[in-house]
């Protein structure tokens, strides 16, 4: 079949009328997607959209238009009450521009450059931080010209905060002339919105992430064998790198049946906790199809039961200096088991509908999707394997780690109980697990949950990355010990706390806005509106860095690695690889929210200067 000419080619100055009104602007054609049929198209703030055919105009037809009408207004040129789309005005909130805001929500149609789309649509960050506006929609009405009387409405920010998420894009209209005022009921609104804002067909993704299809190759070898590495190195009674590389242990050293059977039943405890009917069934934020699911949300009860259930392993004469001692038997055959549900992942998305899929690992790329995750939200039944994964076998599975490298230390330096350093170390890392399990609920709104698929990526990072790397420095302190001072001691703890309450108070602000942005105890914080209808945060720990909660990670990444002295590098291998992180995840959203929000990203980049670290970075 001979496909359509594509009316308006990539690099082409045409007119594209900006959404919610009937008011035209100079723009340039960036790009064509052939299997949505929209343009992408970017205008003179720097503001880029997704337009249908219907909503672009040739600029010399648009001209010879203009000049039709005595009266008529070229685009180019404002009248002193117009609004460009790079400019917002700020007016209280009324019924009219209520209704104003929902007739342009109304009328706006899904876009289909899925990836961006989807988290325009549905995320609401700080940002990251981007959280609906609580200012107002703007109302114009054109004079009379030529005995034609038109409404035009200029729709840039909302009238009420959750009912507009999404972002604009332009579908035709009955009548191209007025604005329908429509009515909904405002609890109808955001599911109803969601529904329409994402179209149910997933498109092939062309942005790819970690170095595209030769990252994904590269990737699935070198994280494995990453691991390995720390493992064994660590492990050598000198663990300096200039001992690189250390020597490899038989081959039947790396495979324990008994480890395996470990690991497995560890994993199905986890899962019948997780089933049980204990806990807040917590709703996710809406999917493609506008449906929210449902999760149980009881991690804290999880790890409470686990804890007693050790403790009580214990009484009973467990050993559990075993999973010291078959560390890199353990971590192999959690590695098996994350590639066999990888595996099963990719398969069964293949049978997964499109609407199911995950707009990052939709490549059309077997390896690529293998890696990246295929299907967003697998489920067997009511049992979510992306969330349990997430939170519960890997994480909890953490805490347990660090306490029996505590025994192991007890045991191997003939202690009566475990060293200054590893309590530190037990102590911070636990503190970071029950919190993040306390606050549940929380990981519904974050990009693994709403946007990356299910697959070895998450698949090996939740149950085998997380267990066996962060544990690295109780695991360097068994047969390293490092004493520690009082002063010394007293200036990690501080460290720590300073570095947890930066961490829980941004997330927490970050959380309420997507959560309820319009909670009126949020109502004192500033932001800064952007043409998309979104406004970005400069208030609270938001407005003295671009990313507080990046600020309370690196403190307590320093704390927890602290304790282990600084004779050799690998037990600050955390610390360097979440700065390296964070960096490359500050670079990566920079340019996002530039191409997303023009010329208001420039303004809230001068209102809050630095990214991370204030005064330095």
């Amino acid at each position: 079949m001979k496909m359509p000419a594509v009316k308006y080619q990539k690099g082409e100055k045409v007119m594209g009328r900006w959404p919610g009104s009937n008011l035209y602007y100079e723009v340039k054609v960036l790009s064509f997607d052939s299997m949505s049929q929209l343009y992408t198209v970017i205008y003179k703030d720097g503001t880029e959209l997704e337009l249908k055919e219907q909503d672009i105009k040739s600029a010399a037809g648009f001209q010879a238009r203009s000049r039709s009408r005595s009266r008529s207004r070229s685009p180019g040129r404002r009248r002193s009450r117009s609004r460009s789309p790079a400019r917002t005005t700020r007016r209280s909130s009324s019924r009219t521009a209520a209704a104003v805001a929902a007739a342009a929500i109304t009328d706006s149609v899904p876009s289909s450059r899925r990836e961006t789309r989807l988290k325009d649509t549905l995320e609401t960050t700080a940002p990251e931080n981007n959280s609906n506006n609580k200012h107002e929609t703007l109302e114009e009405k054109q004079k009379e010209e030529n005995n034609t009387t038109t409404k035009v409405y200029e729709t840039y920010l909302e009238a009420e905060p959750e009912k507009n998420q999404a972002r604009y894009n332009l579908r035709r209209r009955k009548d191209d002339g007025a604005a329908k005022e429509v009515t909904a009921k405002p609890e109808q609104l955001e599911v109803e919105e969601a529904k329409k804002a994402v179209a149910p067909i997933a498109t092939l993704t062309t942005q790819l992430d970690f170095g595209g299809k030769l990252g994904a190759y590269f990737w699935l070898l070198f994280l494995p064998a990453w691991v390995l590495f720390l493992i064994i190195q660590v492990n050598l009674e000198d663990p300096s790198l200039a001992n690189f590389p250390p020597p490899l242990p038989p081959l039947e050293a790396f495979l324990d049946a008994q480890a395996l059977a470990f690991v497995i039943l560890w994993i199905a405890f986890q899962a019948m906790l997780y089933i049980l009917p204990v806990g807040k069934l917590s709703e996710g934020m809406p999917l493609m199809s506008g449906e929210r699911l449902k999760y149980r949300t009881n991690g804290f009860f999880a790890i409470v039961v686990s804890a007693v259930v050790v403790a009580v392993a214990l009484h009973q004469g467990l050993d559990l200096t075993y999973i010291h001692s078959h560390f890199l038997q353990l971590a192999v055959a959690t590695f098996l088991i994350a590639t066999l549900l990888s595996v099963y992942l990719y398969v069964r998305s293949r049978y997964a509908p499109q609407e199911q899929l995950a707009l990052g690992g939709n490549s059309g790329n077997v390896v690529y999707d293998f890696f990246k995750g295929h299907e967003l939200n697998p489920r067997i039944k009511d049992f979510d394997l992306k969330f349990f994964c997430e939170m519960r076998p890997g994480l909890i599975g953490w805490c347990l780690i660090n306490f029996a490298m505590a025994l192991a230390e007890m045991k191997q330096q003939n202690l009566e109980a475990p060293s200054n350093s590893m309590i530190l170390v037990n102590l911070f890392q636990l503190l970071y697990v029950v919190d993040g399990l306390w606050n549940e609920e929380a990981i519904l709104t974050t990009m693994d949950l709403m946007h990356d698929g299910f697959g070895f990526m998450l698949a090996f990072g939740d149950l085998v990355w997380v267990p066996f790397t962060y544990t690295m420095q109780a695991y360097y302190l068994v047969r390293h010990p490092n004493p520690l001072s009082f002063p010394a001691l007293t200036a990690i703890v501080i460290l720590k706390l300073v570095g947890f309450y930066i961490f829980r108070k941004s997330n927490s602000e970050k959380n309420a806005f997507r959560r309820n942005p319009s909670d009126p105890k949020l109502s004192y914080l500033k932001t800064i509106p952007t043409a998309t209808g979104k406004s970005l945060l400069v208030s609270g720990w938001w407005g003295v860095i671009r990313h507080p909660n990046y600020l309370g990670d690196l403190l307590m990444a320093l704390a927890w690695s602290l304790p282990c002295g600084f004779s050799h590098l690998l037990p600050w291998y955390y610390m360097i690889y979440f700065i390296i992180l964070l960096v490359h995840r500050d670079s990566r959203d920079m340019s996002e929210c530039r191409r997303k929000y023009g010329s208001a990203w420039d303004e809230y980049c001068r209102t809050v200067r630095y990214r991370i670290i204030p005064c330095v970075y």
